[in-house]
């Protein structure tokens, strides 16, 4: 481990340690390793780099038996922490291949079937390799997802880089632990953000936060400007990464999309955006071994006003209305834009005559939390027929009283 980075403060599970104190443990050199908190993945990831060994780092809740199959065929010893964060093999591998060196796994989020691994290697998984203003950084990631490893890069390659990690219990109080640490630079999805300025907007905005970060979910424009506006001397930031397809798009004006110019642009190390037939296609030089050079993401863009927007997957957005196609984002956009909406998420829902209509759950703001559920529907009904076709508007309105938020920090919708 390369010095000065080795000396970055790491706050995890209620301890305070850096790189060089923590403690490598005994595990098998090909091994799938599930932990419970961030501190025990933190002495796995030291563990991988005090040897030549192959590793996939995950959340204890994401082992199922199914996976634990998959893994140990996979050539990957099955490894579950204990609370006392000591090593226990559930399963050796059955596999016969030996480990690959250096070589890191990322389980996929599984959305779209069953999770999948892609490999990577430290050197993949470190996207920042400049200088950096010193930053205490927060990370609430699980452990082992790809936002998760780019923070922890940071931390492992970029001196004066500090992290405290939020613990899954600690998602309703981060601000507070952010304040006690010092926390300089913070990265979550737009659910997560969302969340936390519904939930405790006024302790957040006493953080002075000079960089934020959000990626992982499609980012609209409300979202961007409600940071901006609580953080105002930070510089706002929304990236586009996978684990298949790597870091692939960073975007610093503030703006949702970004700029159409980038598209089939071609420059050393930076990756080649393209449209096809409304959907992103990437080709990365970030993405995991294995991966397609060019990688259709599955994402749906639209082009509106020189930006290139990211709506929302294809495989769920669109809603056939009586023989018409609704949007899912559109109509979620036009929500969001509704001062009263926080949050949105839009389905269809089966109906006689026209087969589908289109329902939305909302969340809104504490002012009009309590406000009369028919003033709601009416007034929402309203403004989305101001700016939608008349099959897209939403016929249900199901108020929430929080956002739903899934142990990935994404929407639980």
């Amino acid at each position: 481990m390369a010095e000065p980075a080795s000396a970055n403060r790491l706050v995890a599970a209620g301890t305070t340690t850096t790189w060089s104190d923590l403690e490598p443990m005994e595990l098998p050199p090909a091994a799938a390793v599930f932990v419970s908190d961030h501190h025990q993945a933190l002495r796995v990831v030291r563990t991988h780099l005090a040897g030549d060994r192959e590793t996939l780092l995950a959340q204890r809740s994401r082992l199922t038996p199914e996976l634990q199959e998959q893994l140990t065929r996979a050539s990957l010893a099955v490894v579950v922490l204990g609370s006392d964060g000591t090593p226990e093999v559930v399963a050796p591998a059955v596999g016969r291949r030996g480990a690959l060196p250096g070589r890191l796994w990322l389980l996929t989020s599984g959305t779209t079937g069953r999770p999948k691994q892609v490999g990577h290697t430290l050197d993949s998984l470190t996207t920042v390799r400049t200088d950096q203003p010193a930053q205490t950084w927060l990370c609430p990631y699980t452990p082992g997802a790809y936002a998760w490893w780019q923070v922890v890069t940071l931390g492992l390659s970029r001196p004066g880089q500090d992290i405290v990690f939020v613990e899954p219990g600690e998602l309703e109080t981060w601000p507070d632990l952010a304040l006690e640490h010092g926390v300089t630079a913070a990265s979550g999805t737009p659910t997560f953000w969302r969340q936390a300025l519904l939930r405790s907007g006024d302790v957040v905005g006493r953080l002075g936060l000079s960089q934020v970060t959000l990626g992982g979910e499609p980012v609209d424009q409300p979202i961007l400007d409600q940071l901006r506006a609580a953080f105002p001397e930070a510089r706002v930031s929304w990236i586009y990464a996978s684990s298949e397809a790597g870091a692939a798009i960073t975007v610093h004006d503030g703006r949702a999309g970004f700029p159409v110019a980038w598209l089939d642009r071609t420059s050393p190390d930076r990756p080649v955006l393209q449209v096809d037939d409304g959907e992103l296609v990437l080709s990365s030089p970030n993405r995991g071994d294995g991966v397609d050079e060019r990688l259709r993401t599955g994402d749906r863009v639209e082009v509106v006003d020189g930006r290139v927007l990211i709506v929302g997957r294809i495989a769920s957005d669109e809603i056939n209305v009586g023989g018409s196609k609704a949007s899912a984002a559109e109509v979620r956009d036009v929500l969001l834009q509704h001062p009263w909406v926080r949050w949105a998420a839009v389905r269809g829902r089966k109906a006689p005559m026209v087969g589908t209509i289109v329902v939305a759950d909302v969340v809104l703001d504490p002012a009009h939390a309590d406000a009369d559920r028919a003033e709601v529907d009416a007034t929402l009904t309203e403004h989305s027929r101001a700016r939608l076709a008349e099959y897209a508007v939403p016929r249900r309105f199901k108020v929430l009283p929080e956002i739903p938020t899934k142990e990935s920090l994404k929407s639980d919708v």
